[in-house]
């Protein structure tokens, strides 16, 4: 066996490797002996039938086996003997050699490997990573307060309609009647929503279905009809208001403050506020925590500025993926692959140099 390596750059390697009849011969000899014991011919007991006849029959397959199974032993302990730290997986050449496939010839393979030059992200007192402190505003805690209270708030019925509102109706064509339908003025059509703005109970308006509710399964479910039957359907209906319907959040209140955090927690509209700004601080605190993280992430990997063989990686992409993502489509994503596959090198640097392990008891 002969294996030469070339170095194209200082990422990029071809290995070469060689393989005489006597390197892979002995393999072939104890497969086919193995396919022997095991192979059931018709007119043969088990493990009798003659080696001429399991040598025909299957010693395509075992060269085949043979040879590929001692040339990637041999690139695996060449890769081990010299400590690549290679990238991926090895690929064929491009201008892989054209083998015979007979017993007894020589064959040739050719291997393009890549490799990473080794991480040490050294760092001291002297780096630093900003940690964003965001404060409370009043704006915001008035946000919040508002969304709670809307939470905890109830349905009311409501003199006539807004915007926001909802109606209960009755509609009717003649040959079709809806009783207690639920209208909100929201899911109406734009063009025709000011018609509904302003109804009260007991106020009757000739609509047309088709064009207050646009997307067919909300007409659907209005007219509780299936989405197939609207079509059959005369869409000119009389609509008469029942009721109308507002939402109205809750009022601060010793009730509200109970509903939201249990009896006696909170007793004022300042430790509300309170409850209110803790929240927010949780939060924010978050928000502070995953930027600290991604520009830490960011700063460590421009330190270690990791060189990369970026054709190498792009073509074993192409070929890992077997088809499953075009050139085109792993160019497009190619850099964000790179910024991970980057953090990822910084990260079991940082881990192995600090001697960094999550437990399963920390997971947990």
């Amino acid at each position: 066996m002969n294996i030469e390596s070339k170095q194209k750059d200082a990422l990029n390697s071809t290995v070469k490797i060689t393989l005489a009849p006597e390197d892979y011969q002995e393999v072939v000899r104890k497969r086919l002996a193995e396919r022997r014991r095991t192979v059931e011919l018709k007119g043969f007991r088990k493990g009798m039938a003659p080696a001429s006849l399991i040598a025909r029959l299957y010693g395509e397959q075992a060269l085949y086996e043979s040879v590929n199974k001692v040339v990637s032993e041999a690139l695996n302990k060449h890769i081990q003997d010299n400590g690549l730290r290679i990238v991926g997986e090895p690929l064929a050449s491009e201008d892989q050699p054209e083998n015979k496939w007979a017993d007894g010839e020589s064959f040739s393979f050719s291997f393009d490997l890549a490799t990473t030059p080794e991480v040490n992200v050294e760092v001291g007192k002297a780096d630093k990573v900003p940690y964003y402190k965001i404060n409370v505003t009043k704006e915001a805690r008035e946000n919040l307060k508002k969304n709670i209270l809307g939470s905890y708030g109830t349905t009311e019925e409501a003199p006539k309609a807004g915007p926001e509102d909802y109606i209960i109706a009755d509609l009717d064509n003649g040959s079709h009647k809806v009783e207690g339908a639920y209208i909100s003025l929201r899911n109406v059509a734009e063009a025709v929503q000011p018609a509904f703005v302003g109804v009260k109970a007991g106020d009757v308006l000739d609509v047309n279905v088709n064009e207050v509710f646009e997307n067919e399964t909300d007409r659907a479910a209005l007219l509780k009809v299936k989405k197939e039957e609207l079509a059959g359907l005369d869409p000119a209906f009389n609509l008469t208001v029942v009721n109308v319907k507002t939402f109205v959040p809750a009022k601060e209140s010793q009730e509200t403050y109970d509903k939201i955090y249990g009896e006696g927690v909170v007793k004022s509209a300042e430790e509300f506020d309170a409850k209110i700004d803790e929240r927010l601080r949780a939060e924010y605190d978050s928000m502070a925590d995953g930027r600290l993280a991604k520009d830490l992430r960011e700063y460590l990997v421009a330190k270690a500025a990791v060189d990369l063989p970026e054709a190498f990686l792009k073509r074993w992409l192409f070929e890992v993926n077997e088809g499953k993502y075009t050139k085109e489509q792993i160019e497009h994503d190619f850099p964000a692959f790179l910024e991970d596959f980057r953090w990822q090198m910084v990260k079991g640097s940082l881990m192995k140099k600090l001697s960094l392990k999550v437990e399963s008891e920390e997971v947990k």
